[in-house]
């Protein structure tokens, strides 16, 4: 067996090794099939004295992406987000190519009494001069702002006549240069429109559509304000943790704590599809890149893959040891199935969470297209409202029925018990952080992971480590103690 094929083999070894302070030791480099990923110490971004954040909060660092085509030779067309504590930083982010430079950020800024909890770039309205980012906050205030022209600032929700809770996520609506939406761990998400009003007074709502489990509203006003709509998801106070829009732009995915993946037509406001966990709330939600397939994560320390034309939940994935904070599709390693070759698809997902772990997992053609006999969704016999939607088979009343009695789920296609359903084993597992990890996003040089203590790592892919940045691996005498990193060992490149 040659060295390559040895070190593979050993990297699918769930190996722990305990440095002197009893700590599992972090992983600066790990094998898979495609080769090393290396993690680039020199290409870390943190705050600008390097001292990691260790107020408690409940607060997660989060991390936002956008990129724009210009003339620019100098590989600074990317730009970053991160929220640590109640401050906000973006920089010029440049991946594998040099080091990170913290002491110059495009723009940084310190809050008072509230925290920034996510965050948004507007890629459709991004130029040069302009890089338009939606904040949400611990109080429910959203922000637009702009770090490049500093005289933007726009406020929704200011006075909290709008929502009083935490904002859990934000998004711009695809295409779309003045929509975004917003979610509250009051269970209701709202869009807005940055060019219109909040109003002075409390919003007054008319129904527009409904369902048993989720009700739309529309603002009953004169004049057009904000929010231009509002949507109740699981019942009051059920917190929306995450949602996510599909490649495609037509779905949008919602996961909930009440344990309900919750899949809508976006423009049509109708249910489609649902997933139940086994227990808990579903913290995390990502689509394929053929929006063929959601994975949701959370507090049942399982990743579960959901198929949007079989309505259906066709695998599990256990590995991790705690509740799963992020997972995310690699579009740079996935294969979708091709129906002109007949090749069989290939999907990789990787998925993080407070167990400090990241696990990477292959979903393969036999898994893809595993058949199981389990009970469809259990259907009841009202009609009153009911939306048909003959493309998918589906009567959303029905679906929506059912989270009134969550455990009717089981077993059914919503929420197969363990053994009805093929279970993933991760490919890899291993610590690289001695926090909670609370982002993960692919990119096509590498990949980015933060922590809860306020660190972003970048993680080189196979090959793209050459003599121009072969500098940025490690400095084990330097920045390596600063994050809290042994020096690197043969125990700590498994």
């Amino acid at each position: 067996m040659n060295a390559a094929a040895d070190g593979y083999g050993s990297s699918c070894i769930m190996s722990m090794s305990l440095d002197s302070c009893g700590k599992e030791q972090l992983k600066t480099q790990f094998v898979t099939r495609e080769g090393v990923y290396k993690l680039l110490t020199l290409a870390t971004y943190s705050r600008p004295n390097r001292i990691g954040y260790n107020v408690q909060t409940n607060t997660s660092v989060r991390v936002s992406f956008v990129g724009y085509s210009s003339s620019d030779t100098n590989g600074n067309n990317d730009r970053m987000c991160f929220n640590i504590g109640r401050e906000l930083y973006v920089f010029y982010y440049k991946g594998t190519k040099k080091g990170a430079d913290l002491t110059k950020p495009i723009d940084k800024k310190l809050y008072k009494g509230i925290s920034p909890t996510c965050h948004d770039f507007n890629s459709t309205a991004t130029t040069e001069d302009s890089l338009p980012l939606i904040v949400g906050f611990s109080t429910g205030l959203v922000q637009l702002i702009d770090p490049i022209r500093k005289d933007v600032s726009v406020l929704f929700n200011e006075e909290k006549i709008i929502d009083k809770t935490k904002v859990t996520c934000v998004k711009w609506v695809p295409n779309s240069k003045h929509l975004f939406l917003a979610s509250h761990s009051s269970g209701q998400l709202y869009l807005y429109n940055e060019t219109f009003t909040c109003g002075t007074t409390t919003p007054s709502y008319q129904q527009v559509k409904s369902g048993e489990g989720y009700t739309v509203h529309t603002c009953k006003t004169k004049s057009t304000r904000n929010p231009m709509y509002r949507w109740l998801i699981g019942g009051d106070y059920n917190s929306i943790n995450e949602f996510a829009f599909s490649p495609c732009n037509i779905y949008l995915a919602v996961v909930s704590q009440d344990g309900f993946l919750r899949v809508f037509h976006y423009d049509k406001m109708e249910l489609i599809g649902m997933a139940r966990s086994y227990f808990g709330g579903f913290l995390c939600v990502c689509w394929s890149p053929d929006s063929r397939y959601i994975v949701v994560g959370g507090e049942d320390d399982l990743v579960t893959v959901y198929s949007i034309s079989e309505h259906r939940v066709i695998a599990r994935g256990q590995g991790h040891h705690s509740w799963v904070s992020v997972v995310a599709f690699d579009p740079y390693t996935s294969t979708p199935p091709s129906m002109e070759s007949c090749l069989p698809g290939y999907y990789r997902l990787g998925s993080v969470g407070h167990d400090t772990q990241m696990c990477l997992w292959d979903i393969t053609d036999d898994i893809l297209h595993h058949v199981t006999l389990v009970s469809p969704l259990p259907v009841t016999s009202k009609q009153n409202g009911v939306i048909n939607n003959a493309k998918h088979n589906v009567n959303a009343n029905n679906i929506q029925k059912q989270t009134q009695d969550p455990m009717r789920l089981i077993g059914t296609t919503a929420c197969p018990r363990f053994d009805q359903c093929p279970r993933l084993e991760p490919l890899i597992c291993k610590k690289i952080a001695h926090d909670r990890l609370t982002a993960l996003i692919f990119r096509e040089d590498c990949f980015v992971a933060a922590c809860q203590n306020g660190y972003v790592y970048t993680w080189a892919r196979p090959g793209t480590i050459t003599s121009l940045n072969a500098h940025l691996v490690s400095d084990p005498n330097s920045i390596m103690s600063s994050l809290d990193l042994p020096s690197l060992n043969p125990a700590s490149a498994v």
